[in-house]
């Protein structure tokens, strides 16, 4: 099942049941339990007044009784042995005795005129005989049971109640009530119950469809724009924002942020491209020329010129390729690198610059950070070649402790960098002097590594004015943590 709405709707359906058929289970169960208590306590009132009749001397035939289909009633002796039914009854289940007949008891019967019980009147005078009987006060045992009442079958709940005469004769006392009243509600609780829930689930289902479809039509907005982008490759274009502030909306912003930086990287790519085969055409013809005049004419071949121009193609194909590997997130080496001594390592390697370099490394002084050496090397090269370019008649390079961290300074005299290109020089194939010849002033490409590099490190490059007038090229790295 591939739809989110239908799948919110079957989940949200099959909750809402379970937790209805909880509620229904246990709704049921209350109700059941009320009503079967109600019917208890009619049963035990019916099981005690019989028995309170009974326990007074009352005789068996002279017991009144409610009606048997209201209340059925059967007295039993500790033989069990009935000694009262109530009239009509036919058949009963649920008490200690089938039979509904009275049968002849063994003792006399309460209340019957013969000499014993003359005697027995006499001796009770008397304070000797068995004086008065009683109600037992015991919570009564109930049962559930049927009884036939004519030719009417119904079920009951009988309470047993236990009386005891003045004769001395323990009887059990049963009482019924009817559960019809009782299996009536809780039928109809039930039907209707069963009747209203595929109903409420419908309803449920529907709302949760309606819901779902209308808080995810933004994302099918979403989607249909990012198909239109990715068929017509117009990374320009954007997906709708909501105005909700809810994740709908956070994914739109998410998904046009995301596009905004694809459509800079894919620029960024088209136009490093575009001026990588630009930059590449001129050594490139250049050579040609030369190697092609040289075919014609050996004697004028210009051979400090192919050299030149052999080593400039081979200079940028390896910025092109060190660009390429720091693009494609290439990590720097995990070894350990003194900054002080890589500084004096490449200005001592530095022979032919125009300018001398001065260096101010404290002595004794521990300048260590992570990294890839060659490309820390790389950074240093880059930033002094650029002193070199833009310098009157000074060149510094400085490492001092900053913080947590190392910064390596470079300072040249030049005219500095005015404060709103201070960004754009770390852009590949920029180069703020366009006058400047492309032999004297590079592909654009040195300070745009530098910054990539120091990146990778964990380090920032930035340009600030220099004390002597010039630009300051600051080179903050991180020390080992």
């Amino acid at each position: 099942m591939r739809s989110v709405r239908a799948r919110a709707a079957i989940g949200a359906t099959l909750v809402v049941a379970v937790a209805l058929v909880g509620a229904g289970l246990a709704v049921l169960l209350v109700l059941r339990g009320n009503l079967i208590d109600q019917t208890d306590l009619q049963a035990e009132v019916a099981a005690r007044e019989a028995a309170g009749q009974l326990a007074t001397g009352t005789p068996y035939e002279d017991v009144e009784l409610d009606d048997a289909e209201d209340h059925p009633v059967q007295a039993v002796d500790e033989d069990g042995r009935v000694v009262l039914a109530s009239e009509g009854l036919r058949a009963i289940s649920g008490t200690e005795s089938r039979r509904v007949a009275p049968e002849p008891p063994a003792s006399p019967v309460p209340g019957e005129d013969d000499d014993s019980a003359a005697d027995d009147d006499d001796a009770a005078d008397d304070g000797g005989g068995p004086g008065r009987g009683e109600v037992s006060s015991d919570s009564p045992a109930f049962s559930d049971g049927t009884a036939t009442v004519d030719r009417a079958t119904a079920d009951y709940r009988f309470a047993a109640v236990e009386a005891t005469t003045p004769d001395g004769v323990t009887l059990t006392v049963y009482a019924g009530a009817p559960l019809a009243a009782e299996q009536e509600a809780v039928k109809t609780v039930r039907g209707a119950m069963l009747t209203g829930l595929p109903v409420l689930l419908v309803v449920v289902a529907g709302v949760t469809w309606l819901v779902t479809r209308r808080a995810l039509r933004p994302v099918e907005g979403i989607r249909r724009e990012l198909a239109a982008i990715t068929a017509s490759e117009d990374l320009a274009r954007r997906v709708p924002e909501p105005g909700s502030r809810d994740e709908i909306a956070a994914l739109a912003r998410t998904t046009n942020e995301t596009l905004t930086v694809l459509e800079a990287s894919v620029e960024r790519q088209r136009r490093f491209v575009a001026d990588a085969s630009h930059e590449l055409r001129s050594p490139i013809a250049s050579l040609r020329t030369q190697l092609e005049v040289a075919e014609a004419h050996p004697d004028l071949l210009d051979l400090p010129g192919a050299v030149a121009d052999t080593v400039r193609l081979q200079a940028l194909a390896a910025d092109l390729l060190l660009l390429a590997r720091l693009d494609a997130g290439e990590k720097p080496g995990g070894g350990t690198v003194e900054l002080g001594a890589l500084v004096r390592e490449e200005v001592s390697q530095r022979t032919g610059d125009r300018i001398a370099v001065a260096v101010e490394v404290p002595e004794g002084g521990a300048f260590e950070v992570n990294g890839s050496r060659g490309q820390l090397a790389r950074v240093i090269g880059n930033l002094l070649d650029n002193a070199q370019r833009h310098a009157d008649t000074a060149v510094a390079v400085s490492v001092a402790a900053d913080g947590r961290g190392v910064r390596v300074e470079v300072r040249d005299d030049g005219a500095g960098v005015p404060e709103d290109e201070r960004e754009r020089i770390f852009e590949r194939f920029v180069r703020l002097d366009d006058a400047r010849s492309r032999d004297d002033g590079g592909a654009g490409l040195g300070l745009a590594i530098a910054r990539d590099v120091a990146a990778r490190h964990g380090g920032t490059l930035g340009v600030h004015r220099a004390p002597e007038g010039g630009a300051a090229f600051r080179l903050r790295l991180p020390r080992p943590s």
